[in-house]
């Protein structure tokens, strides 16, 4: 006995998937959770590979304490986490804002929906130009360091505290070294920034200032702190010094392990990518709010639609945030 199968010929039918609705969603729902459960599996595959790799690297891994102490108007004031954490209150108040939107848009409130909205939109600039803020001072460094032919990172502490070469190191480069630009440069080609002080200044230095001590990358596992070396086992550190690092990229790092920076680049680069791209989209959706669009649809799906993700983007922070700066 052949079983009659009925095949919708309706274009809309089908593209609202045949006219079933799995759980009562509907097609464009479950679309958009079927992405956040795909991009959520990517998400964890880099925090997974992120914790494995400290995990091996764990006597030699920054102490996020020590890297992200900056917060705008306090010029040289140890304010550990405070602004990271700021940039979270922010991201999280954007999803009250997008819930806000959308339990108007489920009453039909053209202006509220509107405002929610924006305020969501606002937030999430802010948000965005925090973390373009904070990539800024981790590439631009604080404090500097030294690099050793054997690998090993240097740096420089007083009175228990780390300082910058700029407080013990004086006087320009005495190599006489200058910045090649294509002005004046070999075959005018422009080289990469040097830095601000040489090795032999630095060694120099270090000699004449007595109270200046040199602390390893490698953390003591019973203080889970970094090992600072003798005066003596520091000079003869500092004798194998390859090159001066300041700041951060994807081959030097002066706050500890190169790999910490380049996970850090890739993963809160990759969520800053999804905050803009949620920011674009609710531009989009807002200005079709405020001209009428879902009004005469008889629904406001989209703003949920779209909440669903930006409710995604703020979940995965908080893993971000719990990986990078809390652990």
């Amino acid at each position: 006995m052949e079983a009659n199968i009925a095949i919708p010929t309706d274009g809309k039918d089908t593209w609202s998937g045949g006219g079933q609705k799995p759980l009562g969603a509907s097609y464009g729902k479950m679309m958009m959770w079927f992405f956040i459960v795909s991009d959520a599996l990517t998400f964890s595959g880099f925090l997974a590979a992120y914790g494995l790799t400290r995990f091996k690297f764990i006597d030699s891994w920054p102490i996020a304490d020590e890297v992200f102490t900056h917060f705008p108007g306090l010029h040289g004031v140890h304010a550990p986490m405070y602004y990271v954490a700021l940039m979270t209150f922010i991201l999280i108040i954007s999803s009250v804002t997008m819930v806000l939107a959308v339990d108007a848009g489920h009453q039909m409130k053209q202006k509220r929906v509107a405002w929610y909205m924006f305020a969501t939109i606002i937030f999430g600039i802010i948000f965005i130009g925090s973390q373009a803020w904070e990539w800024k001072n981790f590439i631009n460094g604080t404090y500097g360091a030294v690099k050793t032919t054997d690998g090993r990172l240097l740096q420089f502490v007083k009175d228990g505290h780390q300082i910058a070469l700029s407080d013990f190191v004086v006087g320009e480069r005495t190599d006489g070294r200058i910045q090649h630009e294509r002005e004046n440069g070999l075959w005018f080609e422009k080289e990469e920034a040097i830095a601000s002080y040489s090795i032999a200044q630095i060694q120099e230095a270090y000699k004449s200032n007595s109270d200046v001590l040199i602390r390893s990358e490698l953390i003591d596992p019973a203080t889970k702190q970094k090992i600072i070396l003798s005066r003596e086992e520091g000079m003869a550190q500092l004798a194998k010094t390859k090159m001066v690092v300041e700041g951060a990229n994807l081959e030097v790092n002066e706050y500890g392990n190169t790999i910490f920076a380049d996970f850090f680049f890739f993963i809160t680069g990759f969520h800053g990518f999804h905050v803009l791209s949620g920011i674009i989209i609710n531009i989009i959706i807002f200005f079709n709010v405020v001209l009428g669009t879902y009004e005469r649809r008889g629904h406001y799906e989209m703003v949920e639609k779209v909440g669903l993700y930006w409710h995604f983007v703020d979940l995965v922070w908080v893993f971000v945030f719990t990986f990078f700066y809390l652990v």
